[in-house]
């Protein structure tokens, strides 16, 4: 299976309460049940977000994480923040100012994965490294 899976987009409405939360489950199911879900929610018409809507970004994010995937968050509002750092729901995604922003950050491989662990004394090699030699 290859890792190049296309990242799909999800406008919001401008009202995310119970039905449309409900209606977006519904919709995004087959999606969230393949390996590697990858989804960008662009929150740019969204004006209201309650507890359903909440609840529905929990959901598809534990729903995609089970199968080794993600969900984030793009062009959120003021308003919105404020719910979301209230309900500190955005310590859990990873938020972009636009929606191709937040598809470009699937492609990018994390700078933290090159980063090796510096020992002192040592040239950069970590303890473990295979070069280094334990008396």
């Amino acid at each position: 299976m290859s890792n190049s899976r296309a990242v799909v987009v999800k406008r919001l409405p401008e009202t995310m309460s119970v039905k449309e939360a409900q209606e977006l489950l519904r919709e995004l199911a087959p999606l969230l049940e393949e390996d590697l879900p990858r989804l960008v929610f662009d929150f740019s018409d969204v004006r209201q977000l309650d507890s359903a809507g909440i609840e529905m970004l929990l959901r598809c994010m534990e729903e995609a994480m089970k199968r080794n995937g993600d969900v984030k968050l793009a062009a959120i509002s003021p308003q919105v923040a404020v719910i979301l750092e209230l309900t500190r729901v955005d310590r859990l995604f990873e938020i972009f100012e636009n929606p191709s922003d937040a598809v470009e950050s699937f492609h990018r491989f994390p700078v933290q994965a090159f980063r090796q662990t510096e020992v002192p004394g040592n040239t950069g090699l970590a303890a473990d490294s295979p070069d280094t030699v334990s008396h």
